[in-house]
């Protein structure tokens, strides 16, 4: 699915709205936060690097935008009670959450099977499997008290088909996806949440760069490009979108 043609989103649209986006320090994620604060969202930026959260902090009060929350978290060795922790403190600031973006991601390694280290394994598979999991589980009861909230995954193309050299990064997008389609479908719509993925295949991030350090970035779409679709899936403009996996292209 795509973002409805000629979609052009309130400049208010998120207005009073809390948003979480994890992996905010960089990328689509710290593009993402400041665009859902441009349109008025309260932005709760989560990653593991302070210095790069404290310049997307800065970088939204300088454009005017509400003023955002910053709460650091290692995904790769947070447990269950540090998402608990995680609840109680949206709870106690917000009461509330509107939005959940999982952005964070692990690449791994870009290397055979057959040669993939089990501990790169494992940390791939925690910080973009388990520890989605873990935080929504957490925040759905916050979550449930909006009058409207949504959960977006970013995924993969690799989630759909694994390719040679993807290892534990396709393996984990593929579960993120399932994740996802488990989770929409038990909420069915009886409940005012609702859950979505985004596929926004090849962008110029450190990610990519990471994995075709070959490619010439200036020739792929900048995470700004994507932006129409990420606020159409975290705002109410999508009500009623659920279990769906988008593709910006």
């Amino acid at each position: 699915m795509k973002v409805p043609e000629n979609y052009q989103p309130a400049p208010s649209l998120l207005k009073d709205k809390v948003i979480v986006v994890t992996g905010a320090g960089d990328g689509i994620g710290r593009v993402a936060a400041k665009t859902f604060a441009e349109y008025r969202a309260t932005v709760v930026l989560l990653g593991r690097t302070l210095a790069k959260l404290e310049r997307v902090y800065d970088e939204i009060e300088d454009a005017g935008g509400p003023q955002p929350a910053i709460y650091p978290i290692n995904f790769e060795g947070a447990t269950e009670k540090d998402y608990i922790d995680l609840s109680d403190a949206l709870h106690k600031e917000f009461g509330k959450i509107d939005g959940l973006l999982h952005n964070a991601s692990e690449l791994g390694e870009r290397t055979p099977l057959a040669n993939y280290a089990p501990d790169t394994w494992q940390r791939v598979m925690q910080v973009n499997v388990n520890a989605p999991f873990l935080m929504t589980q957490a925040l759905l009861p916050l979550m449930e008290t909006a009058e409207s909230a949504s959960i977006v995954f970013t995924s993969s193309g690799v989630a759909q088909r694994g390719r040679a050299f993807w290892g534990a990064y396709a393996a984990s997008k593929a579960a993120q996806d399932n994740l996802m389609q488990t989770l929409a479908d038990e909420l069915g719509g009886a409940l005012n949440v609702r859950a979505n993925s985004i596929n926004p295949g090849a962008t110029r991030t450190r990610m990519r760069a990471a994995a075709y350090p070959a490619e010439d970035p200036n020739t792929l779409p900048a995470p700004e490009e994507h932006m129409p679709l990420y606020v159409y899936l975290i705002s109410e403009d999508s009500a009623g979108v659920n279990g769906e996996i988008f593709a910006t292209k």
